[in-house]
């Protein structure tokens, strides 16, 4: 039986979007509406899809030129909500599909979090995955008191110590703890309630959670650790990892990196999947495909490629020189303790670490990489196939693909990768025919 290819869409404001702007999109003055996540989930869980995932970001971008009004103007990283409400609407409508949520470890603590994800388990019926983060944006650490970021090996340094913690307080109350005996009154055995006790470098937290142990217990882990400590932090917590599309080799490079981690962890590697985060564009034709890729980047201010990139890298882009070095650049967002492997990283890989680069073109390579356009597959449903499936076996076939959809595209983006896409991955025998499992746990390891 050949390997299952695992997809989700990743319903988050990822990327500088412009498909809000064609006709059919869901655009409208009260954008977003609960309606418009009602159909996502129901489309979704038409086409046997494992979850839709919401990536997370609070602050509205203000790197560039030390200003949101760039990120105000043209919808960049915002509006966000906090998604746990809308995740319980969702789930009324739907019996099957999972949910991603996403918290930063650096500015939540375990046992508000631990709660809030077992009542969300308890709601959706084992349906919720925990894609936890460490928060790489100047902007978000400003709304929680922070005036620079955290060091980077710190920020793993709490999470990890965060999911610990998680993990032992849904521990804390064993699964047959309450009896809810009605002849001697007992509602639960003291015996399988017990305190945590913890004290660490981060956290101190006596528990047990005041819960009821829920259908998961614990909710599925979602980490993108991708730099050399982030990765050894994925292998720690993750059950699954969101990885960024590339070459081939390069994802082959962080599966193997993925998979010495785990084993150091003593951990099975086969069990831990990759979901590469991708966009899809189906079309009936190669050439109808293509020219609704071409209206990613068509007519995207600089301003907004300027206000993503500066927010996912912590360094104000207006700042750069007519000609600089790639490799001078990404030391300065290291420096900053932003990410050492984003799209800078990638790019100097591209061109040689030491590469020197125009300033016009840098930006018109960074067009590209803020709209998604460098990670969209597009073209016939046979083509997209052919490409995933060349990927997946490439990078081991554990895991899948995060299909990004933009919150306000034309409904038919969506429509054709269940319509099209879906049917070609199954006739291919690449993906479920039904849901077999009971959880999100369940479905995601078939």
């Amino acid at each position: 039986m050949k390997k299952r290819i695992h997809l989700a869409f990743d319903f988050s404001w990822t990327h500088v979007e412009t498909q809000w702007r064609l006709p059919g999109s869901w655009l409208d003055r009260q954008h977003p509406n609960i309606g418009m996540f009602e159909e996502v989930a129901r489309v979704a869980e038409r086409g046997g899809l494992d979850m839709i995932f919401f990536g997370d970001s609070t602050g509205i971008p203000s790197t560039w030129q030390d200003s949101i009004e760039d990120a105000v103007s043209y919808g960049v990283a915002w509006p966000r909500f906090e998604m746990s409400p809308w995740i319980t609407a969702m789930s009324r409508v739907t019996h099957h599909l999972g949910f991603g949520l996403t918290y930063a470890s650096t500015f939540m603590h375990p046992f508000y979090t631990a709660r809030l994800l077992n009542s969300l388990d308890h709601i959706t019926n084992g349906r919720i995955a925990f894609n936890v983060i460490t928060s790489q944006r100047k902007a978000d650490y400003a709304n929680y008191g922070y005036d620079e970021l955290v060091d980077h090996n710190e920020r793993y340094e709490r999470l990890e110590e965060f999911i610990d913690v998680c993990h032992r307080l849904w521990d804390s109350v064993a699964p047959d703890a309450f009896v809810w005996d009605r002849k001697t009154g007992m509602v639960a055995d003291p015996a399988k309630v017990k305190a945590i006790n913890h004290t660490g470098k981060f956290f101190k937290v006596k528990g047990p959670l005041s819960v009821v142990p829920s259908p998961q217990v614990h909710p599925v882990i979602i980490q993108a650790g991708g730099s050399p400590r982030g990765t050894r932090a994925a292998a720690h917590v993750a059950d699954h990892v969101f990885g960024l599309t590339k070459s081939i080799p390069l994802m082959q490079q962080q599966r193997n990196d993925l998979d010495k981690a785990l084993v150091a962890e003593a951990r099975d590697p086969q069990k831990v999947g990759i979901l590469w985060s991708s966009r899809a564009i189906v079309g009936e034709t190669e050439a109808e495909a293509q020219a609704l890729r071409e209206t990613m980047i068509a007519d995207v201010p600089l301003g907004a490629v300027g206000a993503w990139l500066s927010h996912n890298t912590g360094y104000d882009m207006s700042q750069l020189p007519p000609r600089f070095s790639l490799k001078e650049l990404n030391d300065r967002i290291v420096a900053a303790n932003a990410s050492p492997v984003g799209f800078v990283s990638l790019l100097a890989k591209q061109h040689g670490e030491t590469a020197e680069i125009e300033r016009d073109e840098f930006f018109q390579y960074a067009l590209r990489a803020s709209t998604g356009y460098n990670i969209t597959f597009a073209g016939t449903a046979g083509k997209l196939a052919d490409q995933m499936e060349e990927m997946f076996e490439a990078t081991g076939s554990r895991g899948g693909f995060m299909l990004s959809i933009a919150p306000g595209s034309p409904r038919a983006i969506m429509l054709n990768i269940v319509d099209q896409l879906v049917p070609e991955l199954k006739r291919r025998e690449r993906y479920r025919t039904t849901y077999e499992g009971k959880t999100l746990r369940d479905n995601l390891a078939e």
